[in-house]
């Protein structure tokens, strides 16, 4: 967002364009606006602020979300026995199904557990920061803008250890113009074709060791920048946004301590654009949790 003023900004898509308009009277820090939906095709904008009420509420319109020629595209890997978890967890992604009867007597139902952090999910702030934004509490603002894609797919490929580095934002900013403020930043690795292969995704597939973990990730100088660039949202397509060999996890703690979530395990981000695109992505509301699956989508202009 390059307004505190606006829910989303108007974001041109080519042909059409995405408009999340909010009228608000005054202006609303990034972080304090959370969204809930009244009725078809309006909403009501509520704040943390406990003293104001729904009387005092500001009213939101839902313009067109997806213009004409525009193509969605799903970020998001299936959560099912070959879910992808940090190794040290215990167990991963489990489900027990029933169904029972036929035709007009069928009926299915399960029940599923899974960490926090495994498949696609968001990094709450709160999972490496005390006090900051649980996953129930990251506002709505931070999971839908504009996309930007830092791609340093070419340097992974080399170096399995590679790093988002300052010259890459750099780089793009010199092809593009300064990252937009809000902004939801995807890092492009291309690591996302390994999935669901856990010795090519993690560099090792020792349960329960996270001594020898390769895959490409964010350097802490970089994460540095994108918060300085108040940027809204990471997500990355890799385990962590901080590299394999990482133990200081210095990225999550940035980003954690600017309130800034970031999403991992994010799917086929070689078919979402440098610029242009609009990504929405939607985690579980856990009450307290430190994160959660989440399912993420771009819509890519035609």
């Amino acid at each position: 967002m390059r307004s505190a003023r606006s829910f989303l900004s108007v974001i041109a898509l080519l042909s059409g364009s995405v408009s999340l308009m909010a009228c608000y009277a005054t202006a609303a820090p990034l972080d304090d606006a959370i969204v809930h939906t009244d009725r078809i095709g309006r909403h009501h904008a509520y704040w943390h602020d406990p003293t104001i009420t729904a009387a005092d509420a500001r009213e939101v319109r839902l313009a067109t979300i997806v213009p004409l020629g525009a193509t969605l595209v799903d970020l998001t890997h299936v959560f099912d026995e070959e879910t992808i978890v940090w190794p040290s967890e215990s167990q991963g992604f489990r489900r027990e199904g029933t169904t029972r009867g036929a035709g007009d007597g069928h009926y299915a139902s399960g029940r599923f557990s899974t960490p926090e952090h495994g498949g696609t999910h968001l990094d709450a702030p709160s999972h490496f920061a005390g006090g900051k934004h649980t996953a129930d509490r990251v506002p709505l603002p931070r999971l839908m803008a504009q996309a930007v894609v830092l791609d340093i797919e070419a340097k992974a490929a080399a170096n399995p250890d590679a790093q988002l580095e300052p010259a890459d934002i750099t780089a793009f900013e010199e092809r593009y113009g300064q990252l937009p403020r809000g902004a939801f930043v995807l890092v492009r690795t291309g690591w996302s074709e390994r999935w669901p292969d856990r010795k090519r995704y993690l560099g090792d597939d020792r349960a329960g060791h996270t001594d020898a973990l390769h895959f490409p990730g964010i350097a802490p100088d970089a994460a540095k920048l994108l918060v300085e660039r108040e940027v809204g949202a990471v997500g990355i397509d890799t385990a962590s946004v901080d590299h394999g060999p990482s133990k200081a996890f210095e990225a999550h703690r940035t980003f954690a301590n600017a309130e800034v979530p970031t999403f991992e395990n994010v799917a086929r981000l070689g078919m979402v654009p440098e610029t242009g695109a609009v990504v929405i992505a939607l985690p579980m509301k856990i009450g307290d949790g430190s994160g959660g699956p989440a399912r993420i989508v771009a819509v890519v202009p035609g």
